[in-house]
């Protein structure tokens, strides 16, 4: 795929309108990812192997998000295959790996509930996935792959290259797991914070788009706590998933912080200046974003 920039791309359009970042995060407590050698599928769904295809599926309906993913430049042709499956939820966030030989194993690997166990073996260092999707967009394949690449040039360990992870236009992207942060427009420099702060517990609060964790109003209010507070423990805040609802199509959400305080934060919807694409090739429409219009101590 060439880098032809002679019409606006997805993600320099939304950079140029200053789009907010808080809020367009996925929304999935649970991801689980595959690791593949090759150029990616356009979707993940055809995948050339029908025991990948049938395991995508059997993830989707038992509630997981699956991605493949692979490392950045030349890559083995052959040995066992990783299957690594990520709860993002706080308190304890935690990614476990699988290995297998064969495809056919997968059909046997299950889906454990909420609360049980991940399969596998804990996976004891975060994971920096950077999409580079670029049978989806375009920004994902030029600007996310060149991300991939410079970051590991850094040094940093445990960084992967991922399908679709949502926000083309806010390529280059990256997801953080265990803990589920998702970043955008995304530099070296802010990539390798956002990797080193989930090593020692922490989120990067800079680029950060929400944790997948919560639904995008969660999100929206979870970094406008961490605005008014400073707060960076990955860990130290929970969104309740009750909501109220406030005047003029806002959302009340409540956020609680392991040491008893909680905020009460106002969620309204806001229409950004412009038209735009969600991703390339699509055609440019009106986009409304969500923003924290107040923060309130409750306890």
């Amino acid at each position: 795929m060439g880098a032809d920039r002679s019409t606006p791309w997805c993600a320099a359009l939304a950079r140029a309108l200053d789009e907010p970042l808080p809020g367009t995060a996925s929304v999935a407590r649970r991801w689980v990812g595959i690791e593949h050698r090759g150029t990616w599928p356009h979707e993940i769904t055809q995948h050339r192997d029908d025991a990948v295809r049938a395991f995508i599926a059997r993830a989707r309906s038992s509630g997981w998000r699956p991605v493949l993913v692979r490392r950045p430049g030349r890559r083995p042709s052959d040995g066992p295959t990783r299957i690594f499956f990520a709860d993002t939820a706080p308190p304890a966030p935690r990614t476990t790996v699988l290995r297998v030989v064969d495809p056919a194993e997968l059909a046997s690997i299950a889906f454990p509930a909420d609360g049980t166990p991940l399969p596998g073996e804990t996976v004891a260092d975060p994971m920096l996935l950077v999409c580079t999707h670029g049978r989806r967009d375009r920004c994902c394949a030029v600007d996310g792959r060149a991300l991939a690449r410079a970051v590991v040039a850094t040094g940093e360990s445990d960084v992967w290259e991922s399908t679709h992870l949502g926000g083309h236009r806010f390529a280059p992207t990256a997801l953080v797991l265990p803990t589920g942060y998702l970043y955008g427009r995304l530099d070296v420099a802010g990539a390798v914070l956002a990797h080193k702060a989930a090593a020692v517990g922490e989120m990067e609060p800079g680029l950060c788009r929400g944790r997948a964790t919560w639904t995008q109003p969660g999100q929206v209010a979870e970094l406008a706590v961490r605005a008014k507070t400073g707060l960076r423990g990955a860990n130290v805040l929970q969104v309740e998933p009750a909501t109220q609802q406030g005047p003029a199509g806002a959302e009340l959400v409540t956020v609680a912080a392991t040491d008893g305080r909680r905020w009460q934060v106002t969620v309204r919807p806001i229409s950004c200046p412009g038209d735009r694409p969600v991703s390339c090739g699509a055609a440019a429409l009106p986009v409304t974003a969500l923003s924290a219009s107040r923060v309130r101590r409750l306890a």
